[in-house]
């Protein structure tokens, strides 16, 4: 991750492009029953211990990225193809329509057409890679559900900052999918230990 050298041992970007906040110890968040509750009934569910900080940590970090893929991988699509269909249409309606030629005329939309076509079948592929891939959905199902269950403590009385972790509620897709061996546990082993804070 790009951010990480300039975060703290305890620190996530909330968003993208966003604040620099503090994670929240499990500890706050297990002291609230209910929180307490819903974040074991979570993990049996997602088999993610959302009690844990170091996991917590690389989970909402490896969303942040995430969000920043998302973004980086539509801007590369999605900026081209609005320009170039505003643009074909923009000359079809100044230009190519009072071609005097029918044949030019099919010809400019045909040629137009695939090039439109393309452009979106690249963006629509980029998307689905993306918004499709069972790993990142596993991802954001456990972000989404963290983000409850510190709503939860917060209700509760813990001191948590309002919208914490400051993702949004993620209403697509984030669905679990326990089939899938994902590396969300591998990737927690495998960074470096560090002490609770």
């Amino acid at each position: 991750m790009d951010d990480e050298q300039e975060l703290g041992q305890w620190e996530f970007i909330g968003r993208r492009g966003g604040d620099v906040v503090t994670l929240v110890s499990g500890s706050v968040i297990a002291a609230v029953p209910e929180a307490n509750r819903a974040a074991e009934e979570a993990r049996r569910k997602l088999r993610f211990d959302f009690l844990d900080d170091r996991a917590v940590l690389s989970l909402l970090r490896r969303r942040h990225d995430d969000e920043q893929d998302m973004f980086r991988a539509g801007f590369a699509h999605g900026v081209p193809l609005a320009l170039v269909g505003f643009g074909a249409v923009l000359y079809w309606g100044g230009v190519a329509l009072y071609w005097e030629s029918p044949a030019a005329r099919t010809a400019y939309l045909a040629v137009a057409a695939v090039v439109l076509v393309t452009q979106l079948f690249f963006f629509v592929r980029s998307a689905r890679s993306h918004w499709g891939d069972p790993v990142r959905q596993n991802l954001r199902a456990r972000a989404r559900s963290y983000r409850e269950i510190a709503h939860i403590a917060r209700r509760g009385g813990a001191d948590i900052p309002a919208h914490y972790p400051h993702y949004g509620p993620y209403p697509f897709a984030a669905t679990f999918r326990p089939e899938v061996d994902d590396d969300e546990q591998r990737h927690v082993s495998e960074s470096e230990g560090s002490d609770d804070h």
